[in-house]
């Protein structure tokens, strides 16, 4: 893309629904602490990849796909073009921001994300993020 090209922003929010945070419960009131924690952490792990799946689909819908020669180590360090930021982190530090873009894509109604009073996503195993794809987008890092 140019400069004289008009300039997009992509805002999404998945999320591996709702249910886990009981069932989760559930286990751990039965002991089974081990199997409580490893749904939680793979509903968490979960709802990043479905969101850097969607990352990678927006890019390749965007005409900037990732090279052919693009390992899974350069996509977890972020070595494509463009960034995907969300609400709550250093570069969207305010989460009350988050509230706009919820009311934008009507996320409780259409998904059942909800935010609790804190802004905090409810299901927990929920991303939401803005995508911006200029080539010189990067995110804070020390390694290069």
């Amino acid at each position: 893309m140019d400069s004289g090209e008009i300039d997009s922003v992509a805002l999404f929010v998945v999320t591996m629904g709702k249910g886990v945070r009981a069932l989760s419960t559930q286990l751990k009131e039965a002991g089974e602490y081990l199997r409580s924690h490893l749904l939680q952490a793979i509903a968490i792990e979960g709802a990043e990849g479905f969101a850097e799946w969607v990352h990678k689909k927006i890019r390749n819908d965007w005409g900037i796909p990732d090279p052919p020669e693009m390992t899974i180590q350069d996509v977890l360090k972020n070595r494509y073009r463009g960034i995907r930021v969300s609400f709550g982190y250093p570069a969207c530090p305010n989460l009350a921001d988050q509230r706009k873009l919820f009311r934008l894509l009507d996320a409780t109604a259409k998904i059942g994300v909800e935010l609790t009073d804190g802004d905090m996503m409810d299901p927990e195993a929920s991303v939401s993020a803005l995508v911006f794809h200029h080539p010189e987008a990067k995110y804070f890092r020390t390694d290069t």
